[in-house]
């Protein structure tokens, strides 16, 4: 990723905690997943400086205008989840209208191609030189999942409230139907692959489009070969499991939930519990399979722990979505995130309605006029309201 994309991954990572809190239907799976309540006179205090800050820098700042690639995940979705969380904490339906206004901006600047699927491609749009994917004009399904997510919540909720369905119900069901087809599309060029133990990941693979003769480049007819491909760290993986989630919510469809629940097993495997009853942090990328090693039998990405502790914020907020959901993860799991959140101090914001101690911490790190608390601050609130 480079140094633009990992600042702004940095503060997008400060507003991820909204996970299964938003989903299209209230998981009933977790226990004591309840916060606790905010003053209200600091909530609405909140709510005006958040609503002035989002504005301002919506209209100074129309990413859907101009975003491809990987960038549409990074800079529209700040924007696309405070407009979500914002008609869900307030009821207010202008939210959906930019919502929307945001959307089309964006789904009108895609092009067709040549296996007929839209696209957003950009030069540089995998995020990483491994393989030389950066070199390639293409696609990026973290940046199509990414931003879609708050699209399929909010279209979901609108379909189900027969007032909103009666307004907004055609364009909704239109943005989850476009869902579909991009996870086809995705599902059709080789972006997903199945791993040991039931597990499977999401993939960057090495072809794009020809800027020459807009046709594809030599890598896509061998896109499936087995040692070809390069997997999604953890931080990305699991945005594309929770826009998986987000799918199965709004359309019942099991392959959706399936396919995230491949990848939340995977992820569950990478994690080491501690006789203290904690975690060891996890590598943030490990080799998923034989595509993931050099000729030499090398891994194609050094393996660690990342210095970025906000993408451990992303994995923590797809496990809980996972959890609220039903699916790989257990209430001792969560616990032992607790744990482990406390004695290392990394307060994850997912995990804020099983932890008052988190829940403190997350509300006094959040700060409505600034880039991060765009989309933290209405799901913190959207969040109270679940109480």
């Amino acid at each position: 990723m480079n140094a633009m994309r990992t600042a702004v991954a940095g503060l997008v990572c400060l507003a991820v905690f909204s996970g299964a809190a938003m989903a299209a239907e209230p998981a009933a799976a977790a226990e004591g997943g309840r916060v606790a309540p905010m003053d209200p006179a600091k909530a609405a205090d909140w709510l005006a400086r958040w609503e002035k800050n989002i504005l301002a820098s919506a209209a100074a700042n129309r990413s859907c205008d101009t975003s491809m690639g990987e960038d549409i995940g990074w800079f529209m979705t700040p924007y696309m989840e405070g407009f979500c969380y914002g008609y869900l904490a307030t009821g207010d339906t202008k939210w959906i209208d930019m919502l929307f206004d945001w959307a089309d901006s964006w789904i009108k600047r895609a092009v067709k191609e040549p296996d007929g699927y839209l696209g957003w491609p950009k030069g540089g749009a995998a995020g990483t030189a491994v393989d030389s994917l950066d070199d390639y004009n293409a696609d990026s399904l973290l940046g199509e999942a990414m931003v879609l997510r708050p699209l399929v919540i909010l279209s979901a909720q609108i379909l189900k409230d027969p007032k909103l369905k009666a307004a907004y119900g055609q364009k909704a069901a239109g943005y989850i139907a476009l869902s579909e087809q991009i996870f086809q599309k995705w599902t059709r060029r080789g972006a997903w692959r199945d791993t040991a133990n039931g597990g499977a990941v999401s993939l960057v693979m090495p072809y794009g489009l020809d800027p020459a003769t807009g046709a594809w480049t030599a890598g896509y007819e061998t896109r499936n070969a087995p040692n070809v491909g390069f997997s999604h760290p953890n931080n990305k993986a699991n945005h594309v499991a929770r826009w998986l989630l987000a799918m199965s919510d709004a359309t019942g469809k099991p392959q959706y939930r399936q396919l995230a629940e491949k990848w939340f097993r995977l992820m569950k495997s990478r994690m080491t519990a501690t006789e203290a009853g904690t975690y060891r942090i996890w590598n943030y990328w490990e080799p998923a399979g034989p595509w993931d090693y050099k000729p030499d039998g090398q891994p194609k990405h050094w393996v660690g722990v990342h210095p970025n502790a906000g993408y451990y914020s992303i994995d923590v907020t797809g496990i809980v979505d996972a959890y609220e959901h039903g699916i790989v993860f257990t209430r001792a799991d969560i616990d032992r995130l607790v744990a482990t959140a406390l004695a290392e101090k990394r307060y994850w914001g997912a995990l804020m309605p099983y932890s008052k101690d988190i829940q403190d911490a997350v509300e006094a790190g959040i700060d409505p006029a600034t880039w991060g608390g765009m989309s933290a601050t209405p799901a913190y609130l959207a969040r109270q309201k679940q109480r």
